[in-house]
């Protein structure tokens, strides 16, 4: 039966493949083979209510080939940034890539998406993330109930991709990746998440599928890199190693105030690598945040390389335009845990001590029970957090000195993380149990 069944899926496979090497051929998919694209704006897709309560139409900007007479063409659903407060379908960097990719044969969807939290707190910054994931899941519930209805867009819902820029990146990622309510339970209890929607959502065409065949991360993060698991779908990320907004490796997310900890995509990248998901990487050293809005050369290369990735994932034998470099930084994996309660990999806890080592920095007791005191033997300490598994900041202390105690007496017993910074520039992690 196995055989069977694997005989079936490798005959679908050249069947798709087959299907799409003749378009791939004539340079659909790899160059801007139409010389314009045609734009229909602000089509509904769905509907909500936003963090103040208030009603919100979802809308769109739908591009495609102008003269187009494909019935099945892939489809890029592009979500822009602004920090879950700002931005708009119509940001520049989400036109650029919208246009360019709907010369080359591609439909393209840029969306709105509620925005808004307030305070500004991690749990409001959760509970935004998740508003964000719900409609974008509408808008791809959209395009499958219009396939099967008025056919009005002529995509293929075999290959549909989602991604975006910064806070768009990081909805796409969450889409893909997370998967599992109990996930987010660290952030969120079930009763507001239940009250939120779920992880699905209200926001429009329900009943249909919100499946995916990759996700194009820009400058984006993932709240947990284990929420990537093996069999998931594809990715193709690009960052900057001096992203001060969304960072390239492990950091901390502060529009004016510290919210917590996400993992970038060099994280990302190195999850994938481990699990054996498909993901290409591509770093911009030395380059800030979205560093492709504004300046073409970054624009370029960031098309290029979303083009490599998507020809590869379409079948197309094309010759790249843009190769992956080599990531930057050491990616060093901290201790999580599944949903069952498993560890993800029981060498982070080493690696990390060994990290801590090779700062010359001593923490004890461990456990602790009232005070946790640090010395640092080579350099002044800059700043000492604390967070929860979940990369919640629980503590937050700056200071100038070698030696400092800090005070444990509110928090809960269990698992957590010290992220120590010093004054040489040098940061590390070390775990620690309350009791």
């Amino acid at each position: 039966m196995k055989k069977l069944y694997a005989y079936l899926v490798i005959s679908f496979a050249l069947l798709v493949t087959n299907s799409l090497a003749q378009p791939c051929q004539n340079g659909r998919y790899a160059t801007e083979v139409f010389p314009n694209h045609t734009l229909t704006s602000n089509i509904t897709y769905g509907a909500n209510t936003t963090f103040s309560g208030a009603n919100n139409s979802l809308k769109l900007d739908f591009y495609e080939p102008t003269g187009d007479s494909e019935l099945n063409r892939p489809l890029i659903i592009w979500v822009h940034g602004g920090s879950f407060l700002g931005g708009s379908k119509t940001d520049q960097d989400m036109t650029a890539l919208s246009q360019r990719f709907a010369r080359k044969g591609y439909a393209c969807a840029s969306i709105d998406y509620r925005l808004g939290f307030f305070p500004i707190d991690s749990a409001n910054a959760v509970k935004a993330v998740v508003r964000a994931v719900q409609d974008l899941k509408a808008a791809i519930r959209f395009f499958y109930k219009d396939k099967q209805t008025t056919d009005t867009y002529h995509i293929d819902t075999n290959l549909i991709y989602v991604g975006g820029s910064s806070a768009g990146a990081i909805t796409a990622l969450h889409v893909a990746y997370l998967d599992n309510i109990c996930e987010i339970s660290g952030y969120l209890n079930q009763a507001t998440i239940n009250q939120l929607g779920g992880l699905d959502g209200n926001s429009g065409n329900p009943g249909y599928s919100t499946s995916v065949q990759g996700v194009i991360n820009l400058c984006g993060a993932l709240a947990q890199y284990s929420w990537l698991e093996a069999g998931d779908v594809p990715m193709v990320s690009i960052h900057g190693t001096a992203d001060g907004t969304v960072k390239y490796n492990r950091g901390i997310v502060n529009p004016g105030t510290a919210l917590m900890y996400l993992d970038g995509s060099r994280m990302l990248h190195e999850r994938a690598c481990a699990v054996n998901v498909s993901s290409e990487f591509y770093t911009f050293p030395g380059a800030g945040h979205v560093p492709y809005i504004g300046n073409n050369a970054y624009m370029d290369t960031t098309e290029w390389f979303i083009r490599d990735f998507l020809v590869t994932q379409l079948g197309c034998n094309e010759t790249p335009l843009q190769l992956a470099n080599t990531p930057l930084q050491q990616a060093i994996l901290y201790p999580t845990l599944y949903c069952d309660g498993t560890a993800v990999d029981e060498l982070c806890l080493a690696g990390i001590d060994e990290q801590l080592a090779d700062m010359d920095v001593s923490l004890y007791p461990n456990p602790a029970t009232d005070y946790l005191t640090l010395v640092a033997h080579e350099a002044l300490f800059n700043e000492l957090i604390i967070m929860d598994l979940q990369g919640r900041i629980i503590v937050s202390h700056k200071t100038q000195d070698t030696t400092v105690a800090l005070d444990l007496t509110g928090l809960n017993p269990g698992n957590y993380l010290v992220n120590i910074l010093l004054s040489n520039g040098k940061s590390g992690t070390k775990s620690v149990i309350v009791r």
